[in-house]
Order: structure tokens, then sequence, then C-alpha cells
């Protein structure tokens, strides 16, 4: 394989690695690793997403466009049984503000995860802490479980709850087709995540570097490896900032080939 840099802006698993970069619109990475493997040219390639076919475009995926596989998601239920699935969805209800869809063992696990971390950021600072919130909502380890997040949607082809990993409006400059048809032949994928560095602040809000290493199982039996960071984001206390300001969200990505074990 080339040698070559993939940009990521897309919640998936692993294929992000972002420095710290003045210009934070250039490091918007490609979502699948298929995306890495079919890249080619020199020894540093910025490869963005290419131009969606008419049938991909949109901001939803149906069955005429998009493999079967795209469209079934697992349960957490099924991920991880019912005692484990059934005190998740206990600690969501528990801490939700809203109403309890999320919070339900037939979603995935990320999703009901993600609703988790929406209310503890959004309840952040406000009285003691609601027990279930796991890390505390402004730490480097909440800006990291959003990396886990992603790649746990991913593998659940929950690809909405990976999309809004990058924010409320999804990966900037990709529609939603795009991205989920990004995963067709990634059939799992594994995130660890490496040792975590002081963040940095600037124009109202904070950057959490996440450095990761990212493995990949295609649907021909494939594997991939990939290492990188991604930069993770939240608006720093001001007044009014809506609960999706105040969490952390994927910001960037650069993520290279790496050699397999």
């Amino acid at each position: 394989m080339p040698s070559l840099t993939t940009w990521i802006s897309v919640p998936l698993f692993a294929l992000a690695a972002c420095g710290a970069s003045s210009d934070r619109s250039d490091d918007r990475p490609q979502n699948t690793p298929d995306a890495a493997r079919n890249q080619s040219g020199g020894d540093a390639v910025a490869a963005r997403q290419s131009t969606p076919s008419p049938a991909a475009m949109g901001n939803s995926i149906s069955p005429e466009t998009s493999p079967a596989k795209a469209l079934t998601k697992t349960s957490c239920f099924a991920d991880i049984g019912a005692t484990a699935a059934a005190r998740r969805v206990a600690i969501c209800r528990d801490v939700s503000p809203a109403t309890h869809p999320p919070c339900n063992a037939a979603n995935s696990c990320a999703m009901i995860d993600d609703e988790i971390a929406r209310s503890c950021a959004l309840f952040d600072g406000k009285g003691a802490p609601m027990p279930g919130c796991g890390p505390a909502p402004k730490s480097a380890e909440a800006a990291a479980a959003v990396v886990r997040r992603y790649y746990a949607a991913v593998n659940a082809r929950d690809f909405d709850t990976a999309w809004r990993q990058w924010g409320s409006d999804g990966r900037p400059g990709q529609t939603f087709a795009a991205f989920a048809a990004g995963f067709a032949h990634t059939r799992t994928t594994k995130v660890v995540i490496g040792a975590l560095q002081p963040g940095d602040g600037g124009a109202g809000s904070i950057y959490q570097p996440v450095p990761v290493t990212v493995e990949s199982t295609l649907d021909d039996g494939s594997r991939q490896r990939f290492r990188g960071t991604y930069v993770v984001r939240r608006v720093n206390d001001v007044d009014g900032a809506t609960a999706d300001q105040l969490r952390w969200h994927l910001d960037s990505g650069q993520l290279k080939p790496a050699a397999l074990g």
C-alpha cells in the first residue's frame, strides 16, 4: 500500500488523526478504511471525499441506494446482553431530561451512551454530579469517549449516532447518505486510544487531541491498520450555551496507514 494521508471528518472508528492546525477546515478526513485502501498517489495524498453519485445524494439511506448490511443496526440488547443493556438504559433514563426514545435497549449502545453524555454535559456544574455520568464532562477522558462512541456506532451500523459525533449537523461537507455509504465494505473496526495529552483553548473553544490506532476488517477479509489523532472540541463555558455546544464532538482528524503486526 502506498504511503498516504487520509483526512477524516466522519463518525467512524479510527480513521482520523488530527494535528493541531491553525486552519482546521483543512483537517477534514475521509470516513472509511475502504476509501483509504482505494487511494493511490504520492507519498502524501490529501484525500477529500469524492462527489457522491446522484443516487447517494440526500440526507437518508434507502434500500435502493445502500447495501442491506448498511440498513441493519445492532441493538444494545444483542450487543452486550439483557442485564448489561438494562443497566445502561436505567442510567440513561435517570440522567436524561428529554423524552426517552434514545434510552431503549432496542437502540445501539452508542446511541444510549450518546444521550447519557449529552445529558451529563447539560447538567455539569449544576449541583452534585449525577450518578452514572462517568468521566467529568470537561475532561480529556470524556473527549476520548466521543471517539469510542463513534466507532461503537459504526460497528453497530448506527450511522446516525456516528454522524452526530461530528456535531448536530454531522460531518461538514458531506451528506449523510455519502457518509454511511462509505462504510459499505467495512465489516468490523477496533479503536485503541493512546496516551492523552493536555488540550488547548482558543476562540472560545477547548480542543483535545486523542491519539488512536484503528484496525478494520473489510468484507473480503482483508485487514487494515491506521494511526493518527482526532481533535475533539467543545465550547468553553459561556452563558446560554446549549447542551450540544457544551459537549465534546469530533472536529477534525488525520490518519496514516500503519503496518499490521
